[in-house]
């Protein structure tokens, strides 16, 4: 697995004062997108204990509501063991904590993947570029959704995040 940055301040995606990973690899490849420099899987660096130390520091901290996997697309095949990994232990070590994650995958492509199960909310569908909107809360293009995934899980149907 590997990544680009961890953002340690971020409020543009997802609940609350959050930390993000913005991970590599993406075959979505959508018109426009704002990290096409993620999309080689091959690109940024090694998710190695360093890496996991500064993410789990920043996590540590009282004020921080969070965890938000963005990219690239987290759910790139390549990286999809290892997340699920990391994901377990998140929620092991920090379990107050909310997950967020956004893939260009449909929820109806990834809903019986085992690491959906544990996120908290997940913005799904591919960028796109003619239905983009500035205006729309984290998301970009609307035909993307906010979707809470608890409540899907538990009511067998897809329900928005408020």
């Amino acid at each position: 697995m590997r990544y680009h940055n961890i953002t340690k301040d971020d409020m543009l995606n997802g609940d609350g004062l959050r930390v993000v990973l913005w991970m590599s690899g993406c075959t979505h490849g959508c018109y426009k997108c704002q990290n096409p420099v993620t999309w080689d899987p091959n690109g940024g660096l090694p998710f190695d204990a360093a890496a996991k130390e500064e993410l789990f520091e920043t996590l540590g901290k009282n004020y921080i509501s969070g965890v938000t996997f963005s990219g690239g697309d987290p759910l790139y095949l390549g990286s999809r063991l290892e997340l699920l990994e990391l994901i377990k232990e998140i929620k092991e070590k920090f379990p107050t904590k909310t997950m967020w994650l956004y893939t260009g995958y449909l929820w109806e492509e990834i809903k019986n993947l085992e690491l959906v199960s544990y996120l908290d909310v997940l913005v799904d569908g591919e960028f796109i570029y003619e239905q983009f909107d500035a205006n729309l809360k984290w998301k970009g293009s609307a035909n993307q959704r906010v979707i809470d995934v608890q409540k899907t899980l538990a009511q067998g149907e897809v329900v928005l995040h408020a």
